[in-house]
């Protein structure tokens, strides 16, 4: 007789009846699991909320006076018949994938992953499993990362020609993960890095766990920009060709985002210049990830999910589609690949 399946897809969200709680759900639940702090997966509203203790403090800093407790990477945690854990998931800091086994049969949901170290984040680790809820963001061939030494070498030559010809850089990241990654990278040898007040807010909470960033000056409306010559400005992509960003004068604005790699994201979001980093597995990443599961099962969610299931089905594996409420790659959610 077959087994009830360890995690059922519902209308709320990824939902464990063994246990009787949510994963990342999108409607308000009694208790939710949270893979980390993005708005798609980190939502208001339920209950009890349970991650890790690196991602907490991002989630009281969003979500405000929540029901939280905290779990430490890799420590079980039985809630009813299940057994869970959280596992680095190499996304943003604190980011996890959820390991939750019901009767010795074990689904992994991975979140938002990435396996490449970016030095700020916990590196990913894979998970054996049975089956595995597999984000698919950039779920096609087309996509495949360069080092990220050579992104932040592109990152700083434009900075400095930027300046030298006499427009101030702004460079659009988002506020949770992305912006801290490319302040680590920038050679702020060249100038002083200014930052929009959702950045500094979060960069401010991620620097009080002990991450090591460079040093920042918040833009507030007193802020000046000729009293900081040779600046790079870092803010959400929503604020570039903003009002706010009007005080800065002639820019030169670049984008810093997976979606770079289709030149057609970059013309339609009219920026200079294009970078591509990202905080999702590329596609290599993606298929190196599923392998190190072991899994017998595939569920693929928010991407190009009928492309990579169809890919996963003709290489052997039994995939399937998911449907969830997960944006992947909004603005408003500070998840821009």
């Amino acid at each position: 007789m077959a087994r009830d399946p360890v995690l059922t897809f519902t209308e709320r969200g990824i939902y464990c009846p063994a246990g009787d709680f949510h994963i990342d759900p999108w409607r308000p639940v009694p208790r939710a699991l949270i893979t980390h702090g993005h708005a798609d997966h980190a939502r208001p509203g339920h209950a009890a909320y349970l991650a890790t203790e690196a991602a907490a403090p991002v989630l009281k800093h969003r979500l405000g006076d929540i029901r939280l407790e905290t779990a430490r990477f890799g420590e079980a945690r039985r809630i009813g018949a299940a057994t869970v854990s959280f596992h680095p998931a190499g996304h943003v800091p604190g980011s996890a994938q959820i390991r939750v086994e019901v009767a010795g049969e074990v689904w992994v949901v991975s979140g938002d992953y990435k396996l490449a170290a970016d030095g700020l984040s916990e590196p990913f680790a894979p998970v054996r499993c049975h089956a595995f809820v597999s984000e698919c963001t950039f779920g096609l061939p087309v996509f495949e990362w360069a080092p990220q030494e050579e992104v932040a070498a592109e990152i700083n030559d434009w900075w400095a020609a930027s300046v030298a010809e006499g427009r101030t850089p702004m460079l659009g990241a988002y506020a949770l993960g992305k912006a801290q990654r490319l302040l680590a990278l920038l050679d702020t040898s060249i100038g002083p890095v200014l930052t929009h007040g959702a950045v500094e807010e979060t960069t401010a909470v991620l620097r009080a766990q002990g991450l090591a960033l460079p040093e920042t000056i918040r833009v507030t409306p007193e802020t000046e920009p000729k009293a900081h010559p040779r600046a790079l400005v870092l803010a959400p992509p929503s604020a570039l060709g903003s009002t706010w960003a009007r005080r800065f004068g002639a820019t030169s604005t670049g984008l810093a985002s997976g979606w770079m790699r289709l030149r057609g994201v970059r013309r339609r979001r009219a920026a200079d210049r294009g970078f591509v980093i990202s905080d999702h597995a590329d596609w290599p990443g993606l298929i190196e990830a599923i392998r190190a599961t072991g899994a017998e099962k595939i569920y693929v969610t928010h991407g190009y999910t009928e492309i990579f299931s169809r890919w996963l089905v003709s290489e052997g594996w039994d995939a399937a589609i998911v449907p969830t409420e997960f944006g992947g790659e909004t603005e408003d959610d500070g998840d821009a690949g």
